[in-house]
């Protein structure tokens, strides 16, 4: 006899009524839990062949955008930070200059320093927020350097617990966030400091 009392079939998990929707649909439970991810499949069908312009520049139509939509976090002189809608781990951040440019060499000295002193204060916020163990900071440069929109310069600041990087990453190539990408941003911009780029503690 099937149901919860055969160990054959798993017991259902806690929470699924609620989260469930009601389709009659075939199909033959078994013990895997799924991570749907169809907000990937824009990235993966288009990548690097969707921004040929500032017109199609995601990080150039963020500004343009409300800090909800955009998932920006803080607003600057030359530059922002918002999250990544791809992140590695939650509170995956990107800062950007305004500038539509694809170097590190191409921005100058006040952008510079204030995408450093945004950096500086995403990894305190961070810290405040989620309290990670370590940090990941890095720009790749160029589609063969790896990165994502090599067109418009963005520098990433990726937040890193113990056993983080487990099998899911190496193995299957799909990664667990804990949180929603909105739930991410309303913490982070609530604990981000007033004071402009604000190099000091974040408290």
């Amino acid at each position: 006899m099937e149901g919860a009392d055969d160990p054959g079939v798993p017991a259902p998990y806690a929470g699924d009524a609620a989260v469930t929707d009601d389709f009659e649909l075939a199909g033959v439970p078994d013990a895997f839990q799924r991570l749907w991810t169809p907000h990937r499949l824009a990235y993966i069908k288009g990548g690097q062949d969707q921004v040929t312009s500032e017109q199609t520049c995601p990080f150039c139509r963020a500004p343009q955008q409300s800090d909800e939509e955009a998932l920006i976090v803080h607003r600057g002189t030359h530059a922002f930070v918002l999250l990544n809608l791809f992140p590695y781990n939650a509170g995956h951040l990107l800062v950007c200059p305004y500038r539509h440019v694809p170097d590190y060499t191409d921005i100058d000295e006040a952008e510079t320093a204030e995408i450093a002193a945004l950096t500086q204060t995403a990894m305190r916020v961070l810290r405040k927020v989620s309290n990670p163990s370590g940090f990941n900071l890095g720009m790749n440069q160029g589609a063969t350097g790896g990165a994502g929109i090599a067109a418009h310069l963005h520098q990433h600041v990726v937040p890193r617990w113990g056993g983080d990087g487990n099998f899911l990453p190496i193995i299957a190539q799909t990664k667990a966030i804990t949180q929603t990408l909105g739930e991410v941003r309303e913490q982070v911009a609530a604990a981000w400091p007033s004071s402009g780029t604000a190099a000091g503690s974040a408290s």
